[in-house]
């Protein structure tokens, strides 16, 4: 009920807000015959879809792990607002990996693969491959000193209240989960770069609180500058062998100085090797630039979180803190198929996050990082050489991935062979992974969804809940149903 409550507040919050800045035609939404307009100035970039490719021509599919849950929250935003999210917004790896799966714990390893393949729910006679990673749980005394820096965009287009008080409500809240030897720093940026707060205990939490507390909106922004101080700071402070980051909170509105997704890009990559990884939180809607801060993110050794509500910033901060401890990092991940058994095959989503496959022996490539207890699915589906075919060897996965302390890769190998499953009796992770897949597939108007409906993903999905630790599972059936609803 407390969780009800306080997501209505914020709603009504949020769209008083949106018609306060109507009056002064300012409102990125529009009220008009009874529906909303999508967002004018929104920025995204659509990868397309991975095609199904043949055995035969290309037996081997590489690509760095995301972590990532932007887009399912962002996708949540557009349908509580009535209305379906821009295509282009969807990537559909992030709405299989917002939620957490009930997959074993490591062992040896700082991560564990599982597998499993069953029937495919929405095309007769292919088959649906789940790969599942995990990464080692962290006991809080095991966790290691944190050096953190809040780099926090202050410009006038943060005013509204779903921007900057609902970060501010969100670092709050992450203060109070901090330990007293870890540190925290906060940098903000408008016109130009400012240092809020230096460096500060986490024991002193009531100092680092009233920080926050008396951040205000106003003026242009200069992302660059507050990205380039950020980290000198947090070089300034860096503990070695602990966990640097910098958090960043924007609508990645930057208009001052570099500001291109390239020039920026090519900023962050710069900071690739100074052992520092990056969170960027995305907040607000009509000049939302998800392309770019997803870029940041998927190059700064980090990741991307879309917030769009109080229960989100609970999920980051509180439910999954732990994911700010990296346990494992350019983690990548080749399948080598099997030409006896399978003659196509194709992977769900990471489309910008595909590898050539000479580069998975590369230690030099950049990939993908796994926090601690944070769960990793992809999910293939494969045309089988025989549609009746029941079992058998179908793949070869190779996983590499390295300690954050370390710069050689570690290799991990795990065999496919598998009795092929009824989708119906398949583990409750596959039947609610498909399930968010063909939801993603269906919101991106997608080529390959076959006979997919929002009514089968209910179905299916409905089956697959009894793990759902804070409900976001139970969430999902109801945005299905939202989405059902409208025209």
């Amino acid at each position: 009920m407390k969780r009800i409550i306080a997501l209505s507040l914020l709603a009504l919050a949020f769209l008083y807000g949106c018609q306060k800045d109507d009056d002064n035609g300012l409102s990125p939404y529009r009220m008009d015959g009874g529906g909303w307009e999508k967002p004018s100035g929104e920025q995204y970039e659509d990868y397309g879809e991975n095609p199904f490719l043949n055995v035969e021509d290309e037996p081997q599919s590489t690509f760095a792990i995301d972590a990532d849950g932007g887009s399912y929250s962002n996708t949540r935003r557009f349908l509580n607002l009535g209305q379906m999210p821009p295509t282009a917004s969807v990537r559909v790896e992030e709405y299989i990996n917002y939620f957490t799966f009930d997959y074993p714990d490591p062992s040896g390893e700082a991560v564990s693969i599982n597998s499993e393949v069953a029937s495919c729910p929405w095309t007769d006679g292919h088959k649906l491959m789940r790969i599942g990673l995990k990464g080692e749980n962290l006991d809080t005394q095991e966790r290691l000193p944190a050096n953190m820096v809040l780099l926090i965009d202050v410009s006038g287009s943060m005013s509204t209240p779903e921007k900057l008080e609902l970060l501010k409500s969100g670092f709050k809240t992450f203060v109070d989960q901090i330990g007293p030897a870890d540190r925290i720093a906060i940098v903000t940026y408008a016109g130009q770069a400012g240092v809020k707060l230096p460096s500060t205990h986490g024991d002193e939490k009531n100092k680092i609180k009233q920080a926050i507390d008396e951040l205000g909106s106003g003026g242009s922004t200069a992302g660059a500058e507050g990205i380039i101080t950020a980290y000198e700071i947090a070089e300034e402070n860096f503990i070695p062998g602990g966990n640097n980051r910098v958090i960043l909170g924007s609508d990645g509105d930057f208009n001052v100085g570099p500001s291109s997704t390239e020039e920026l890009v090519e900023l962050i990559e710069e900071k690739h090797e100074s052992g520092i990884y990056l969170t960027v939180l995305g907040v607000g809607s009509g000049n939302l630039n998800d392309a770019m801060m997803e870029q940041l993110a998927n190059n700064g050794n980090g990741n991307y979180e879309y917030i769009d509500n109080v229960e989100q910033m609970r999920k980051v901060f509180i439910y999954e803190y732990d994911k700010f401890f990296t346990v494992a990092k350019d983690c990548r991940i080749q399948v080598s198929f099997d030409e006896n058994t399978v003659d196509a095959y194709r992977l769900i989503g990471y489309e910008n996050r595909v590898m050539d496959n000479e580069d998975f022996d590369n230690d030099s490539t950049d990939a993908g990082e796994i926090g601690a207890g944070q769960t990793i699915t992809a999910l293939y589906e494969i045309v089988p050489k025989e549609a009746s075919v029941q079992q058998g060897h179908f793949a070869k996965i190779q996983f590499r991935y390295k300690y954050p302390d370390q710069s050689n890769s570690r290799l991990m190998e795990h065999e496919l062979n598998h009795q092929i499953q009824p989708f119906e009796n398949a583990s409750e992770n596959m039947r609610f992974a498909a399930s968010v897949a063909a939801f993603g597939m269906i919101t991106k108007e997608s080529e390959y969804k076959g006979n997919a409906t929002l009514d089968k993903v209910s179905t299916w999905a409905e089956n697959a809940v009894s793990y759902d630790p804070h409900g976001f599972r139970d969430e999902f059936l109801s945005l299905v149903r939202t989405a059902g609803s409208i025209d």
